[in-house]
């Protein structure tokens, strides 16, 4: 019988205890019809008639099938719920994430979280509103319109503008330098050439390579 369609009723009439006969599942002893056969059991604990010793191995037995009846329900529930899931697309992830969601929205509306938004939100209140932050905020804006801290940043403003203007300068002196180490090179190379050409040793170089063309 599928475990989800059967009848799960504990006190059900329909739910027995099995065949006449049998071992109990936690015992290992044989059970007559429903009863516990006490005449197996060699010794009772102190105090416990033979008629309780059945009553309770009984019950036990009951309470053994009860359980192992609601484990298969619960099998079968899970299975129906996991096909339930993968027909709505719900994969591990995405369920994990709506849980997740779901619960930081009981965080946010739980008792606790309320109440310390709330006191966080006095305390706010109460630094904001103390005479020492006035206090401090007055001070601040007192020194920001001062005259001494309008001329301190005066004088950095114009401190810093005249040094990109040295910079500046100094970047174009070096330019024009460069270019006239260029130019003054390239006049002396101009130069030396014509010179070079009409010195003795290279007209004798000149004839050298001649005569060794003409032989």
């Amino acid at each position: 019988m599928d475990p989800v369609g059967q009848d799960i009723n504990l006190n059900s009439p329909n739910k027995g205890l099995g065949p006449a006969g049998g071992v109990d599942s936690l015992t290992g002893v044989s059970v007559e019809g429903g009863a516990m056969g006490v005449a197996a059991v060699n010794t009772l604990p102190p105090g416990l008639t033979e008629e309780e010793a059945e009553e309770l191995y009984s019950e036990l037995t009951k309470v053994e099938e009860e359980i192992n009846t609601l484990r298969q329900v619960l099998l079968a529930k899970e299975k129906h719920s996991a096909d339930l899931k993968r027909k709505l697309g719900l994969s591990p992830l995405n369920e994990l994430k709506q849980n997740l969601t779901k619960g930081w929205q009981d965080v946010q509306t739980s008792n606790a979280y309320v109440r310390t938004t709330e006191k966080l939100g006095e305390w706010n209140e109460k630094v904001t509103g103390s005479e020492l932050y006035l206090t401090a905020s007055a001070t601040l804006d007192d020194i920001a319109q001062s005259e001494a801290y309008k001329k301190t940043s005066e004088t950095l403003s114009v401190a810093g503008q005249k040094t990109t203007a040295a910079l500046s300068t100094m970047g174009t002196a070096l330019s024009r330098k460069l270019g006239d180490m260029s130019s003054n090179y390239s006049i002396r190379q101009s130069i030396s050439m014509p010179t070079m050409r009409n010195s003795p040793t290279f007209k004798s170089f000149e004839d050298k390579v001649g005569n060794i063309k003409l032989g």
